[in-house]
């Protein structure tokens, strides 16, 4: 079995109740879109840092900045 990376597991809980957390004060379409949304961007970045620095530890901080960004949009949406 391989390794679990807590890292890779603690970004994924982040994810999920930042989906959760949208869709439940903000409504179902928004936590969904929030989801998929984060989806494309990270995926695209990830991939795009990776194939042309070969750097996990820049793709990792853009990936964690790309999560934190959206949680404060959330944020400030659910304080307007």
């Amino acid at each position: 079995m391989p390794r679990l990376h807590a890292e890779a597991l603690l970004f994924c809980v982040a994810w999920a109740a930042l989906a959760i957390a949208g869709g439940y004060h903000a409504g179902l379409l928004a936590g969904v879109l929030l989801s998929f949304g984060l989806l494309v961007l990270i995926s695209a970045s990830s991939l795009q840092i990776l194939s042309q620095t070969e750097d996990p530890a820049m793709e990792r901080q853009v990936r964690w900045g790309i999560l934190i960004v959206a949680a404060l949009g959330l944020l400030v949406y659910l304080n307007a």
